[in-house]
């Protein structure tokens, strides 16, 4: 389903109103923090998840302080 959404201003900034239906579909309610990604089709809105984002950057700090270990492991 194709959904046409207008750009609003909202103070200095712009803003999209999403659909009851949409925000459902992503589980998400009034309040809720999204992150949103580039991505080669466009924009990417994901409910924000604490818990996987603060995994990530562990994972990101551990690689960086292995990198070298982990591409002599590789060979």
């Amino acid at each position: 389903m194709v959904s046409v959404l207008k750009v609003r201003k909202l103070g200095n900034s712009a803003a999209v109103i999403l659909p009851k239906d949409e925000l459902e579909r992503m589980q998400v309610k009034i309040g809720d923090e999204l992150t949103i990604e580039r991505s080669d089709k466009g924009l990417l809105l994901s409910p924000y998840d604490k818990d996987f984002t603060r995994k990530v950057d562990l994972f990101e700090r551990y690689h960086r302080q292995f990198r070298n270990a982990h591409k002599e492991l590789a060979k």
